[in-house]
This record gives structure tokens, C-alpha cells and sequence, in this order.
């Protein structure tokens, strides 16, 4: 089955007043997106539709988890997922843009497709931080993206110093910045007589 007419109710024969449909989601939903971030789930999706002569009007909850990828060790993780929403179902013979809370129909139809809504809905309930529970991160993976202490970062560059000076690089670097230096002196000393000379013999 077709993941538009999988997530699709069909509405016409329903009497007005209200009823109920539940939809399974999982991984094909997601595959169905090439950039999702999403990588695996499993979560319901409960409609309750209420049909009236004009328009209908959709109360959606979503509860489950998805799989991403956790921003602290990169390995797969499971993210709960709780979502309610409400979205309005109308119709009309021009074309209108779905807005986030409208879905537009042509008069003739007979079913809505609420595949987009409910992936937009799963990726919208997503934390801004994805991470493990606290404790459950891959230590291994962890240890390779460890900011080191300040104290050990201090450690590292003397080692790095050491290993310059055996080399014989530190001398060659302390030579240049004498060097430097002296350039820096006989420029001011170029600059101060300039100055003089140019502020002329001193009046009488």
C-alpha cells in the first residue's frame, strides 16, 4: 500500500458528528523523506474526526519514539514522541496552500492525506537536543569527542614545546623573534630621528 493512501481517511458516506481512526507509523514513513533526520519508529497516530456539513476537523494525537542520532555520542537513540494537534479540513474550487492549519480540498474529493501532516507533526515534537538518557551514551564514543580540562591542554603543549626544543626548532624559533625584535627597535629609532628632523631646529 502507498504511504499516501496508507495515512488517507476516507470521509465520504461518514454521517456529521464524530469518529475515530488510528494509524500505524513506522520506518517506511520515514524512508519516504530522503533528508530526514529520522531514521526508524514506531508510534500510533489517533484521529478524531468531526464531520459537519462544511468542513471537517481533525484533534490528532501521536505518541511513540523515533530513532535519530544522538547528539552527544552519534550513536542511534530513541526519542520519545507525544503530539496533539488540531488541523481543519475545508473545501473550496480554488487552489489554496496548506498553512500549517487548513488542509484545502476540491469539492469533489473524497479522502485527505494526512501522510504530511503527521511526518511534519513527529519532526516538529523533536527536542532541540537528541542525546541518550543520562548513563546510557556509548563510552567509547564518548571518550573520542572528550573536550579536554584546561590543566590538560596546558600538559599537552609542554610535551609540544619539549618535543620542539629536542628537535632543535626552539632555538631557531627564539633566534627569530630576536630578530624580529631588533628589527622593531631600529624602526622606532628610524621613526623617532624622522620626527626630529622634520620638526626643524628649535627657535632661537
Amino acid at each position: 500500500m502507498e504511504e499516501a493512501q496508507r495515512y488517507s481517511i476516507v470521509f465520504k458516506g461518514l454521517k456529521n458528528g464524530r469518529h475515530e481512526f488510528r494509524f500505524a507509523v513506522d520506518r517506511s514513513l520515514f524512508e519516504e523523506y530522503e533528508s530526514s533526520e529520522i531514521k526508524d519508529g514506531a508510534c500510533e497516530v489517533v484521529v478524531d474526526l468531526d464531520r459537519a456539513e462544511t468542513q471537517l476537523t481533525l484533534r490528532i494525537s501521536i505518541s511513540g519514539y523515533v530513532v535519530v542520532e544522538c547528539d552527544r555520542c552519534l550513536e542511534d537513540c530513541r526519542v520519545p514522541i507525544d503530539f496533539a494537534g488540531e488541523v481543519l479540513v475545508k473545501f473550496s474550487d480554488q487552489v489554496h496552500e496548506y498553512d500549517g492549519e487548513v488542509i484545502w480540498l476540491l469539492p469533489g474529493e473524497d479522502r485527505v492525506d494526512l501522510k504530511q501532516y503527521i511526518y511534519e507533526s513527529i519532526v516538529l515534537s523533536l527536542p532541540y537536543q537528541r542525546v541518550h538518557p543520562e548513563g546510557e551514551c556509548n563510552p567509547e564514543m564518548l571518550e573520542r569527542f572528550r573536550i579536554i580540562s584546561e590543566g590538560e591542554f596546558e600538559a599537552l603543549e609542554q610535551k609540544a614545546a619539549a618535543h620542539v626544543h629536542s628537535e632543535g626548532e626552539w632555538a631557531k624559533l627564539a633566534a627569530l623573534r630576536e630578530r624580529m625584535e631588533a628589527e622593531e627597535a631600529r624602526e622606532k629609532s628610524r621613526t623617532q630621528s624622522r620626527d626630529a628632523k622634520e620638526e626643524g631646529p628649535a627657535e632661537k
